[in-house]
């Protein structure tokens, strides 16, 4: 059986530019949910911090996580972040059991 796979992405806009990260999660997120294998796709904002962001996703499989890569909606949405985020997310991926 494939093990899940669990990212944390970090990501940081240009000041003044959070609302259009939220309005994009906002969009996105019911299509990335909808997707074979999307375990959970929440982003969640740093307290305190109107430019700082984190997503967090759980894929059933690494086969269904290279699918949602390369899905339209993803590309479309990685082709427009540039405007409104600082630099690149910073992706964390987890080990796949939690330490004790």
């Amino acid at each position: 059986m494939p093990s899940p796979v669990r990212r944390l992405i970090l990501i940081t806009t240009l000041p003044g530019r959070g609302r259009e990260q939220i309005a994009a999660y906002e969009r996105l997120a019911p299509v990335v949910r909808a997707e074979e294998g999307c375990v959970r796709y929440d982003m969640h904002q740093v307290s305190g911090e109107q430019e700082r962001f984190v997503l967090v996703e759980e894929w059933s499989s690494r086969a269904a996580l290279a699918a949602h890569d390369v899905t339209p909606h993803m590309i479309e949405a990685d082709a427009a972040s540039p405007a409104f985020r600082a630099g690149p997310a910073e992706v964390i991926e987890l080990d796949a059991e939690p330490l004790a």
